[in-house]
């Protein structure tokens, strides 16, 4: 069951990371003065928790299955 919810998690955050818009970084923000040092909105702040969130539990799962391997 362990794995299973893993594996979800797995590709759920595969499809997250990919799904998310490239920011505006480096010089060109600059130029445009969009964005420069400006917060991100409630929607991005959701994502980058939800991801985060998601990380931490997707190698808290893997280190609880690593143990289970080893003993």
């Amino acid at each position: 069951m362990l794995k299973v919810i893993w594996l979800l998690l797995n590709f759920f955050l595969i499809v997250i990371i990919f799904s998310r818009s490239p920011q505006n970084k480096g010089f060109s923000s600059f130029a445009t003065k969009s964005n420069l040092l400006g917060s991100p909105n409630s929607a991005e702040r959701f994502l980058n928790n939800l991801t985060a969130s998601g990380i931490i539990i997707y190698f808290l799962i893997a280190l609880k299955l690593n143990l289970f391997n080893i003993s």
